[in-house]
């Protein structure tokens, strides 16, 4: 080895260990790697920095942010409130919640599929009286084989694609990962369905594991243009049933009606009075589109782009709120803020909201102008309860953000534009339509991942310019030389998934991928094979809770041990392995 090859595979090696190692976060490790391999002469300065405009980095950052787009818009909620069902078996809900997580996979980031669809699982868990845990993890495992059947599904497929642009002149497609990806996934989630799920450890019941969430009264109003106008009140008991909320009584003119008012027919103006969850609450008003202040008020907030969240807050003695009504404090038209629900100990609340005096030691949901959120805070004296990433559904937006998306896909699909212009385009037409706040675009993306996928591209670049890719790859044909295609693209696809089980996936696209070409020029055979090899592996870790993401996300809801993944997982990678050699073979060989 030469003098810069011994010190790259140094730094690898150092980082690697670091990672698996686990005392720094990612980013920095990869960061300081990079910045001592400039030090150390073996990246060149004018490159240092070269990853952090690779494609690959602005795509996965454009994708973060259209995923909180689809989410904003309610896109995630019409599907899941549609198929859920508590009543389902495990395995009937395994099969429609994977089904699902591994759609949404295929077109926004795996990481962020799995985000929104935990919270669903979990409260359906709940509902069905069985432990998350039995359930989470066949969910997380479903949206990892979900993304490797496009490019944008996960973070692997896209450096791929990048390194085949750099090294064969042209990137792979939206769908060429399709063909293997479907194989795999189909396979994958019949296994995780049927068999899977019987596997994982039983950890206790469910109170031990789903979080003690407080529940409000609130009061949702009913628009002028609403379509549960003329509807009685037990008609909606259904869309109530499935988002866990209760309908508790009925508010018309100033008054609350006796009982629950079931017979009564809805008008323009009506409050329904709810007994609910902040994320219960805010899925039943997104379904019915209902409205969140006093008829006539609703302009105050400004709904439409302003950035809406909900805020959770206690009421200590001495607040300026303590023994006042939101009304006589002037909450709305002072702070433009409205008084969603109030959870006072279990204690039923019969006043109307804005009327009800606020006592020392209630809990009060909030909905508020996301930027004014602290100001609202600190003025009404109360303090936060733990951030649990509330936000308001733009509902009216939904199918122009799912068109907006499809219509970037396809054209992107079809070559008509670049993908990350098409993305790109997608998110300012988010902002223009007012699904996702300007002010809030930076904060849905992952600056970690950004950081450690720009340093790795650039210690890679280093790496194969430096001939350490070649070496790699003469070591591991010549131990598998006399090898027949299959066992070579089997055995690379297995080291890749073992790396993958330790590291950052990213982390392992970026070494394995050149690694790969190498290796399919020495035997004189496609690259495309042996990229896709790298993909499937890189993206299938499932023996721990550190080698993907999602793994990782279900560790605490699930109630999970380190060594709980592999009792599932060792059998998955054996099967994705037995899919997609053959279907590589075929396909790209």
């Amino acid at each position: 080895m030469t003098f810069e090859q011994t010190i790259l595979f140094a730094l690898f090696g150092a980082v690697f260990a670091l990672l698996v190692w686990g005392r720094w976060r990612y980013d920095i490790v990869a960061f300081s790697a990079l910045l001592a391999g400039v030090a150390l002469g073996v990246v060149p300065e004018d490159a240092a920095f070269a990853g952090f405009g690779h494609p690959a980095v602005v795509i996965v950052a454009l994708v973060l942010i259209v995923s909180a787009g689809l989410v904003r818009s309610g896109a995630v909620h019409l599907l899941t409130r549609t198929v859920t069902d508590s009543a389902r078996g495990v395995q009937g809900h395994i099969a429609v919640m994977g089904g699902i997580g591994a759609a949404l996979s295929g077109f926004i980031n795996n990481v962020a599929a799995l985000a929104l669809l935990m919270p669903v699982d979990v409260t359906t868990a709940r509902k069905a009286g069985r432990p998350p845990g039995r359930t989470l993890m066949p969910l997380s495992f479903a949206t990892i084989l979900g993304g490797m059947v496009t490019l944008i599904g996960t973070p692997p497929n896209i450096i791929i694609a990048g390194i085949r642009e750099e090294s064969l002149g042209a990137p792979f497609g939206m769908f060429d990962f399709a063909p293997v990806g479907v194989a795999t996934a189909v396979a994958g989630l019949a296994f995780v369905a049927l068999v899977g799920w019987r596997l994982i450890p039983a950890r206790g019941d469910v109170a031990e594991h789903v979080e003690k969430v407080t529940e409000y009264v609130a009061e949702l109003t009913v628009p002028d243009d609403s379509e549960v106008i003329g509807k009685r009140v037990r008609e909606l008991y259904a869309t109530a049933e499935e988002t866990d909320v209760a309908i508790i009584g009925l508010i018309r003119d100033d008054k609350r009606r006796y009982g629950t008012s079931a017979n009564t027919k809805l008008q323009a103006g009506d409050a329904l009075v709810l007994e609910a969850t902040p994320a219960a609450l805010e899925e039943f008003r997104s379904a019915l589109s209902l409205g969140f202040a006093d008829k006539g008020h609703e302009d105050k907030l400004k709904a439409e782009g302003s950035g809406l969240t909900l805020i959770e807050v206690v009421v200590p003695e001495g607040a300026r709120i303590a023994g006042k009504t939101v009304h006589s404090v002037g909450l709305l038209w002072r702070q433009h803020t409205v008084l969603m629900g109030i959870s006072r100990q279990g204690r039923r609340i019969t006043e109307q909201m804005r009327r009800t005096k606020v006592r020392p030691g209630d809990i009060l949901l909030l909905l508020a102008p996301k930027e004014s959120a602290t100001t609202v805070v600190e003025w009404l004296g109360v303090l936060p309860l733990a951030d649990r990433g509330l936000t308001v559904t733009q509902n009216t937006k939904t199918w122009a953000a799912i068109g907006l998306f499809a219509a970037a896909v396809a054209a992107a699909s079809v070559g008509l534009v670049y993908l990350p212009i098409g993305l790109g385009i997608v998110v300012v037409g988010y902002v223009l339509l007012g699904i996702l706040p300007a002010r809030e675009l930076y904060d849905h993306v992952e600056w970690p991942v950004l950081v450690l996928l720009g340093s790795m591209i650039a210690l890679g670049g280093a790496l194969d310019a430096a001939g350490g890719t070649r070496l790699i790859a003469e070591n591991l044909t010549s131990l598998t030389a006399g090898w027949p295609v299959w066992a070579v693209l089997a055995a690379l696809m297995v080291v890749t998934m073992t790396l993958s089980d330790v590291l950052n996936n990213t982390a392992t696209a970026v070494v394995a991928a050149p690694v790969a070409i190498e290796m399919a020029r020495a035997l004189g055979v496609s690259p495309d094979a042996f990229l896709m090899a790298v993909a499937v592996g890189a993206s299938c870790a499932f023996l721990t809770p550190i080698g993907h993401k999602n793994n990782t996300l279900i560790l605490g809801p699930g109630g999970y041990r380190f060594g709980d993944y592999w009792q599932m997982g060792l059998p998955l990678e054996v099967i994705v392995v037995a899919v997609a050699v053959p279907v590589i073979l075929l396909v790209w060989v």
